[in-house]
C-alpha cells in the first residue's frame, strides 16, 4: 500500500513540531511537508531540526495553498482567524483535513461546516483517546443522574493558552447538555464574580484555570445532595494529541464528505 502523505500546517508551533515528530515515527506515513504563517521564523527551516528528529531536507514554507496541493491529508493546529481561511482553501482543493484548533468563533466554526460539505473533516478539540472516551462518560452520566445534580467543569492549562474555557471544556459541557436535551449555551456560566445568587437549577459551571506548564486537566463534577462524582483527566504529554491526529489523518482518507469527531475515528 502507498504510503499516507501528511501535511502539517502550524508546523513551527509546538503542535505542529509534535506532529512531524509522529507523522516521521509512524509506519505508513510519510512527511509531505510543512506550512507555518507568512513571516514567520519558521520558514525556511528543516522540519526535521525543528522537530528534533534530525535532518530531513523538506524546508517550512509559508504557502497551506502548496502544501495542501502537496499531501493526501492535511493537519491543522493554527489560530482561529487561519483556520476559517484554510478549511475553505482544503474545501476547494478536494483536500481532507484534520482540524485541531480551539477557541474559534461562530462563524469560523461555520466555515468548517461549509467546508465538509465538500470534504472530509475530522474536527477535535482534543485528539486524545482518554479525553474522547472521558466525553461519552460524560453523556452517560448527565443521562442517568437527574438535573437536580450539579455539573461543574474545571479546566487548568499553561499560561500560554489564550482562550478559555478550553475548547474541550466546552465539549464536555455540550455532551452533558445534549445528554440533558438542552444547549450549551442556554445553560452555561463561564464566569462568576461579586454577589451572583443561588445557581440556576440546571445549569452548567466552568472554571478556568491559568499557570505555569499544565498540558491539560479537566475535571467534570456531578455534585448531588450528600454525594459528589468527580470525572478527571489529566495529560502529562502531548505526544497523545500528535498520535490522536495523525490517526485521525489516515483514518479520513478515502470517507465521503462530512463533518467527523474523534468518536467516529477512534470507533467510540
Amino acid at each position: 500500500m502507498a504510503e499516507t502523505r501528511i501535511g502539517v500546517i502550524g508546523c513551527g508551533g509546538r503542535m505542529g513540531r509534535m506532529l512531524i515528530a509522529d507523522i516521521v515515527a509512524t509506519e505508513g506515513c510519510t512527511l509531505a511537508g510543512g506550512a507555518a504563517r507568512p513571516g514567520s521564523g519558521s520558514v525556511g527551516q528543516d522540519l526535521g531540526e525543528m522537530a528534533g528528529t534530525g535532518r530531513l531536507g523538506i524546508a517550512a514554507s509559508d504557502s497551506a495553498d502548496q502544501l495542501l496541493r502537496d499531501c493526501d491529508v492535511a493537519i491543522e493546529f493554527t489560530a482561529p482567524a487561519a483556520t476559517r481561511g484554510h478549511a475553505a482553501l482544503a474545501a476547494e482543493l478536494g483536500r481532507p483535513i484534520v482540524i485541531g484548533t480551539t477557541g474559534l468563533s461562530t462563524e469560523q466554526e461555520k466555515a468548517i461546516r461549509d467546508a465538509a460539505r465538500h470534504i472530509p473533516v475530522v474536527w477535535a478539540a482534543n485528539t486524545s483517546l482518554g479525553i474522547n472516551l472521558l466525553f461519552g462518560l460524560i453523556e452517560q452520566v448527565a443521562q442517568r443522574l437527574g438535573p437536580d445534580w450539579d455539573i461543574e467543569i474545571f479546566e487548568m492549562h499553561h499560561r500560554g493558552k489564550v482562550d478559555a474555557p478550553s475548547g474541550t471544556a466546552l465539549g464536555l459541557g455540550r455532551a452533558a447538555a445534549a445528554a440533558r436535551g438542552v444547549a450549551l449555551d442556554e445553560v452555561a456560566q463561564r464566569g462568576r464574580d461579586g454577589v451572583t445568587g443561588p445557581r440556576p437549577a440546571g445549569a452548567i459551571g466552568f472554571a478556568a484555570l491559568r499557570g505555569g506548564d499544565n498540558i491539560g486537566e479537566h475535571q467534570v463534577i456531578f455534585a448531588g445532595t450528600g454525594e459528589r462524582l468527580e470525572l478527571v483527566h489529566r495529560a502529562t504529554n502531548r505526544a497523545i494529541y500528535a498520535k490522536g491526529a495523525v490517526r485521525a489523518a489516515r483514518w479520513l482518507i478515502g470517507r465521503p464528505p462530512g463533518l467527523y469527531g474523534m468518536k467516529e475515528v477512534l470507533g467510540l
